[in-house]
């Protein structure tokens, strides 16, 4: 139960970060005036922070040969990465921090259900449920809620 509990610490930190981020990267966007221009500094200086980090750690590179025998689409994760943060860029100034996460929530969960369901991915399955369903429609009445505030 340990390991949960700081799993779960891990998961609210993170969490922490994305609000936080937006707001950030907001700013940066205020300045550059553009929120790809903000998206791709904020992308460099992660990527620097991440190289340090493998370097300081030794981390070992895959090898060369090892790349034709993956699929197509493990290369889309950073650009599916640099869509959610211009796009928070662009929407927190408009919707504010917590319509904007609301929103994002849902869609996540949303999300989430066909790849559990599915097994997509690489998720283990888990069969999409009444219970699940409700659930994913709560956090999107709790969006429209945050909305109308």
């Amino acid at each position: 139960m340990t390991r949960f509990w700081s799993l779960a610490v891990l998961a609210l930190i993170a969490g922490i970060c994305i609000p936080t981020q937006a707001g950030i990267n907001s700013q940066l966007n205020d300045w550059t005036r553009s929120p790809v221009l903000a998206a791709t500094i904020s992308f460099t200086v992660g990527t620097l922070v991440l190289i340090i980090y493998a370097v300081i750690l030794r981390l070992p590179l895959p090898s060369l040969s090892t790349l034709t025998g993956q699929p197509w689409w493990i290369w889309t994760g950073g650009a599916l990465g640099a869509f959610f943060v211009a796009t928070s860029i662009y929407l927190v100034p408009r919707l504010g921090a917590t319509t904007m996460l609301a929103w994002f929530l849902a869609g996540q969960f949303g999300a989430s259900i066909l790849l559990d369901h599915f097994g997509w991915l690489g998720f283990s399955q888990q069969p999409i449920s009444l219970t699940r369903i409700v659930g994913v429609l709560l956090i999107a009445a709790g969006a429209m809620l945050v909305r109308i505030a």
